[in-house]
């Protein structure tokens, strides 16, 4: 189907001119976890679906503490979730609460990056010293509108993986896109990438392995007994 080549075209295309910041996110993220530190994955609305690709994930990394906040989840109210991340002060106020330190990796998702929410954290983590991986789309922040934060996730971040999805996400049809949109492929792409060069630099990285493969049970329980003092969203 010519929508499925245009979307694949698409993922190859982000990911081949993002390979530089994939290649520093990757470092980022294994300097943090030797150091003890936590990667801190963050967004607001559909992005938080990127959120979940990151955390207590079949092969995903176990040192990862989402930022977030209940009314960001369109499930807890779609328009009220909306409403929320253009919110000033929420973001700032999950990411103070969480503790981030100068050894942690934050990696922020938000396709436009205009809204307060993801900004202010990270904002945050720029203050506090951490790294702070963007994947957002340039093209989408641009077209936002621009009186909901001062800056750009993108002028924030120490590290921008540009998605390169429109503005508005959808994609088809190409000349007048009204569905099929493309952000959450986009991010698990390069997610995706980053974890692949974290474990060509660190192959025995903590790792959550599928609890529905047999033997699992043990190696997740030593992450469990190890990682929940530091990450209670593992409880």
């Amino acid at each position: 189907m010519a929508v499925i080549d245009d979307v694949l075209d698409h993922l190859r295309v982000v990911v081949d001119d993002a390979a530089d910041g994939i290649h520093r996110a990757a470092d980022a993220i294994v300097a943090t976890g030797r150091a003890g530190g936590l990667v801190r994955p963050a967004g607001a609305g559909h992005s938080l679906a990127a959120v979940l690709e990151t955390f207590f994930r079949a092969g995903g990394l176990a040192f990862v503490r989402p930022l977030w906040h209940e009314r960001v989840l369109p499930f807890a109210g779609a328009s009220a979730a909306t409403s929320s991340e253009r919110e000033p002060g929420l973001g700032r106020g999950v990411a103070d609460a969480a503790g981030i330190e100068a050894r942690d990796t934050l990696v922020v998702f938000s396709n436009s990056g205009a809204n307060p929410y993801p900004v202010e954290i990270a904002q945050a983590g720029v203050e506090a010293g951490a790294t702070v991986v963007a994947l957002t789309s340039l093209a989408a922040s641009a077209a936002a509108p621009t009186d909901r934060a001062p800056v750009r996730l993108a002028d924030v971040a120490t590290i921008v993986l540009d998605t390169q999805v429109r503005a508005g996400d959808a994609s088809w049809p190409i000349d007048a896109p009204v569905t099929a949109p493309t952000s959450s492929l986009v991010t698990t792409a390069l997610w995706t990438a980053i974890l692949r060069e974290v474990h060509d630099r660190w192959p025995d990285a903590p790792r959550w392995r599928s609890a529905n493969v047999a033997g699992s049970d043990g190696a997740n329980q030593a992450l469990f007994d190890a990682l929940e003092p530091r990450i209670p969203e593992l409880r």
